[in-house]
């Protein structure tokens, strides 16, 4: 029993692990503020539908999208983790996430950035297409799905999230998650520069 769940397992933990389905509470909270519970909900659908269509589209086709314009694995966990630096970076000055992030596109939060690229970006797309190549379509799919229920659970159930940390609890752990942010992102660079090297 063991030995058929362990692909899943060890598929789900690392995309677990790129979704940081807790670290994207604070800056959800954020975007939705001042919106009634219709308009959240219908955030958390847009979030959650956007993230996994994403995700699931790019598992099937990404690597043949990448040889298609001779991009590398490596090239594309160089350009991601820059990415990923450079948005913790912007998110860690203060009072500058929102704005960085909506841009004056209130409405539409919930495909961007919320969907994309804070659930399903650069990090959970390099991680999708390393679980695929080591354990196969099915057990990558399944962990995916999986995950991203679990990001539409701590969305709808964020609030009360919150409150067991308090305001300043969730100011602190913002500001953790955007740090172990751009440490995921310089992680996916040095990854992407040893590939490179190597070959």
């Amino acid at each position: 029993m063991l030995k058929i769940l362990e692909p899943y397992i060890l598929t789900f933990i690392p995309i677990f692990v790129a979704v940081d389905a807790i670290g994207n509470i604070p800056l959800f909270i954020s975007l939705v503020e001042g919106m009634n519970k219709h308009q959240r909900h219908r955030v958390i659908a847009e979030s959650v539908t956007t993230a996994t269509v994403v995700a699931i589209i790019f598992m099937f086709i990404g690597k043949w999208v990448l040889r298609l314009v001779g991009i590398t694995i490596a090239d594309f966990q160089i350009a991601g983790g820059v990415l990923l630096f450079v948005i913790s970076v912007r998110l860690l000055l203060p009072g500058a996430s929102k704005a960085l992030l909506t841009n004056g596109h209130d409405k539409d939060v919930g495909v961007f950035p919320l969907g994309t690229p804070l659930i399903t970006g650069p990090a959970v797309l390099t991680t999708t297409l390393m679980m695929l190549d080591s354990f196969g379509i099915v057990s990558t799919f399944v962990s995916l799905v999986i995950n991203m229920l679990i990001v539409w659970v701590t969305l709808v159930k964020a609030n009360a999230i919150m409150k067991l940390m308090g305001a300043g609890g969730t100011r602190a752990f913002s500001k953790i998650m955007y740090i172990l942010l751009a440490a995921i992102g310089v992680m996916m660079i040095r990854r992407g520069l040893m590939e490179f090297l190597i070959k």
